[in-house]
């Protein structure tokens, strides 16, 4: 079974956390589904790099990675996950969706009704205790 390295972003802006919806994808258990925006990690590239240059790829998002909150294992059907969550700033709210379908800045209450990738649900519910 493929393994991933990933990371993704927890972007807090007041009360809210920057979320994203994912398109079409080619399994039906992530298409559609909401996530933290982010990526897989490169060779030679460190967790803080891949995630800095994800979100410039993917959403012309300049943010300054923080600490990391969180690391989890996920296994699905098709492959395994191991990401790393790290707390992010960024000067502007500003950004281009060029990846996703949707963003939302949701509140921990509009967090919690959202349909979530399933890798993603423990970092959430994390994130949640720390609003």
């Amino acid at each position: 079974m493929k393994h991933y390295r990933v990371v993704c972003a927890l972007v807090i802006a007041g009360n809210r956390v920057l979320c994203m919806r994912k398109g079409e994808t080619r399994y039906a258990y992530t298409s559609h589904r909401w996530e933290f925006p982010g990526g897989k990690i490169e060779p030679n590239e460190t967790p803080q790099q891949a995630l800095h240059r994800e979100l410039l790829e993917e959403m012309d998002f300049d943010v300054v990675v923080g600490k990391e909150l969180t690391t989890i294992h996920h296994h699905y059907p098709d492959f395994e996950i191991t990401m790393t969550a790290f707390l992010c700033t960024s000067s502007s709210t500003n950004f281009r969706l060029k990846e996703h379908k949707e963003s939302i800045w949701a509140t921990k209450e509009t967090m919690a009704s959202l349909n979530w990738c399933e890798a993603d649900i423990p970092i959430m519910k994390e994130v949640i205790k720390h609003l």
